[in-house]
């Protein structure tokens, strides 16, 4: 009985993602869901909002994930609470102390300017990043898990001004309905490759990613050339070390610069966000 290494793990995702493309798209390169249908048979198209498409997306692929689960020998665990790190657990069938984090991460590239995105947020830095043994808002302990991967969807928002959703259409209409999304593109990272050194949504304790798509698609993030040990120092210490500024003033450090120089590493090793075209 071979064991399953998080490189094996990395390579059968990558390799079935292509699956999840030909399930998620039609052939005209439009997402496949169109909306939802009560009983009466009418589609009501659904709402544009990152939230919806996401938690839709998530629902749409799932019998894709059993399969794939099935094939590795794999069991699929779900966060027992809402907003729990991370959103599926899957648990080795042959040994349950060997298990991988994934969530899901879906975003939209920006219609302006098309090689970024919106960005994503990477989960908490808060207690159980810091305390690698807590269960506070984690299936299992942090430091159970052997990876920790990012499922990613990239697509295209469709235009809002088309009006498209304001009415319900008839089953019959199914096929000329546009979808919510299209040209969808789907990537498999570890987290730490496409993390960012800054906060993904304000003031709250998340890790955010880099927003350039090739950079994303290449996991060449800020910490790419440093590790994931740089990765994890620095964003369990965010905002939590005081230096003195260059006018003698106390500040914290919160840029991956600063940390590192003040660690005494290799700043050159920063991979520098590059938004540029």
């Amino acid at each position: 009985m071979s064991i399953l290494t998080k490189s094996d793990f990395e390579s059968a995702l990558n390799a079935w993602k292509s699956a999840l493309s030909d399930h998620a798209s039609a052939p005209d390169g439009q997402w496949a869901v169109k909306g939802f249908i009560d009983i009466s048979r009418q589609i009501y198209t659904i709402s544009a909002d990152t939230k919806v498409v996401s938690k839709i997306l998530e629902i749409h692929l799932f019998p894709k994930i059993l399969e794939f689960a099935e094939r590795q020998r794999l069991a699929v665990v779900l966060p027992e609470h809402q907003n729990y790190y991370p959103d599926i657990s899957f648990v080795s069938k042959d040994d349950e102390r060997i298990r991988f984090a994934v969530d899901f991460k879906t975003t939209y590239r920006n219609p302006k300017k098309p090689w970024l995105c919106n960005g994503f947020t990477l989960g908490s830095h808060g207690r159980y990043f810091r305390d690698r043994s807590s269960v506070k808002n984690i299936q299992f302990p942090y430091d159970s898990y052997a990876g920790h991967f990012c499922i990613g969807i990239i697509y295209d928002r469709l235009d809002s001004s088309t009006g498209d959703r304001v009415q319900p259409h008839s089953l019959d209409k199914l096929q000329s309905i546009a979808s919510t999304i299209s040209n969808i593109q789907f990537f498999v990272t570890e987290k730490w490759k496409i993390a960012s050194d800054k906060r993904g949504s304000g003031n709250t304790a998340n890790i955010g990613s880099i927003q350039r798509i090739e950079d994303i698609l290449s996991g060449n993030g800020m910490f790419a050339k440093l590790g994931e040990e740089w990765f994890d120092d620095y964003w369990m210490n965010y905002g939590k070390i005081t230096v003195k500024g260059e006018t003698g003033e106390m500040k914290q450090i919160t840029s991956l610069k600063e940390f590192v120089q003040y660690r005494g590493g290799d700043a050159s090793l920063i991979v520098l966000r590059n938004n540029r075209k």
